[in-house]
């Protein structure tokens, strides 16, 4: 039976920010008080140990209607270089809301100014950036000028607005963009996804070393990445890793099956960027990894569930309908159906992570409480962190 302290903790919705080179730079942070009060939750959530320290190096924007929540014990847990706000713009148009911003500023907050301010009204001292929320609009004019950014642009939910935004002078993003990319007009190279089918066929059928490594040996790119990921941080090692082999060797049988599923997303983009699909295939896959777990899911469930997690954006990557992947891919029953349908234990899971917002409602089905799906949720951001800084 869940704590009453558990079920009153708050739901917490975390977008990743990027830069305009595809790399997370913070998480936008914005938390629903089970009982409306929003101070009462953010001490809550503030008062957990692994918060700041699961998304390091990124820092949090602290999305909030007005600064008025923000007492003297709160900000005692909130370091002045890992914690921002962005505030509403219609909270800091009075005298109160101005010289509480001037005061977080003098202590060494940045903070951003949410939306529009109203005609005539400068913005307050100590703002240094424009946020604005760009899911139902897209941009009319340039930033302010006089404040000095990165400027947030938050629902960005397509490549379009994600242009129209950096045209006019936004330099950080959230929302969906990633997920609907613009057409891409040149054909798809047939060989090279035939290449990476049969591999994802292999890693789906936990086929042997030696099938994997003669397969990677016809993909440069895919093996580039792989002995790059062999020689990073994350492996470090006295001697470099300079085959396959030894790349296999080391990164272990169960964590070659993830770095790899996670590497088919490595590859280099036209434009040279990297590509922005791959932290949110890390993200679900870590999290519907965290989810079974939580749910009693054995390891092989749990691999199932984050292998299910990668797989889910292949129609994007690929170009190719979900069903025809699945088709070919030979999967088991609940994993195919989680990504056709979203439907069994491990389909509604999957939904959970992809959801832009969750509901108590939703956790309550999934017999999750707040605390745990915030735990999750942190384990999940933490994997892709590190992916994202290792591939």
């Amino acid at each position: 039976m869940a704590s009453n302290d558990s079920l009153l903790f708050p739901l917490v919705n975390m977008d990743a920010v990027a830069n305009m080179q595809n790399a997370w730079v913070a998480l936008c942070l914005r938390v629903q008080a089970a009982d409306g009060d929003t101070g009462a939750a953010l001490h809550s959530l503030f008062g957990e140990p692994d918060l700041l320290a699961a998304i390091a190096p990124l820092n949090c924007i602290l999305m909030l209607a007005s600064p008025a929540v923000l007492d003297a014990a709160l900000l005692a847990r909130m370091p002045v270089a890992r914690v921002s706000f962005a505030f509403e713009a219609g909270a800091l148009q009075d005298d109160d809301g101005r010289k509480r911003v001037a005061a977080l500023h003098e202590s060494g907050y940045r903070i951003l100014v949410d939306g529009a301010l109203a005609p005539g009204v400068s913005a307050p001292v100590g703002v240094t950036a424009v946020a604005c929320d760009f899911t139902d609009s897209e941009p009319q004019s340039r930033v302010l000028p006089l404040v000095f950014g990165p400027h947030l642009a938050h629902g960005v939910d397509s490549a379009a607005r994600h242009a129209q935004c950096a045209r006019v002078g936004y330099e950080w993003f959230s929302g969906a963009y990633a997920l609907h990319p613009a057409p891409n007009p040149a054909p798809h190279d047939g060989s090279s996804r035939k290449r990476l089918m049969t591999l994802l066929g292999l890693l789906a059928r936990d086929a042997e070393t030696r099938e994997l490594e003669a397969l990677l040996k016809q993909d440069p790119a895919l093996s580039y990445h792989l002995l790059k990921l062999a020689n990073s941080a994350a492996f470090a090692h006295s001697t470099a890793i300079t085959s396959f082999g030894q790349a296999i060797s080391v990164l272990g049988r169960r964590q070659l099956q993830r770095w790899l599923q996670l590497l088919l997303y490595a590859r280099q983009q036209a434009d040279g960027l990297p590509n922005p699909l791959l932290p949110i295939a890390a993200l679900r896959a870590a999290h519907l990894e965290a989810l079974c777990k939580l749910n009693g899911g054995g390891r092989d469930e749990q691999d199932l569930a984050f292998m299910t997690g990668v797989f889910s954006l292949l129609d994007l990557l690929l170009g190719m309908p979900m069903a025809e992947i699945v088709g070919e891919l030979n999967l088991p029953p609940n994993a195919a159906n989680a990504l056709l349908a979203r439907s069994g234990p491990l389909g509604e899971l999957l939904a959970m992570t992809e959801a832009r917002q969750v509901s108590a409602a939703m956790l309550e089905h999934a017999a999750l409480t707040p605390r745990q799906w915030l735990g999750s949720q942190l384990h999940a951001y933490h994997w892709a962190i590190q992916v994202s800084r290792n591939l």
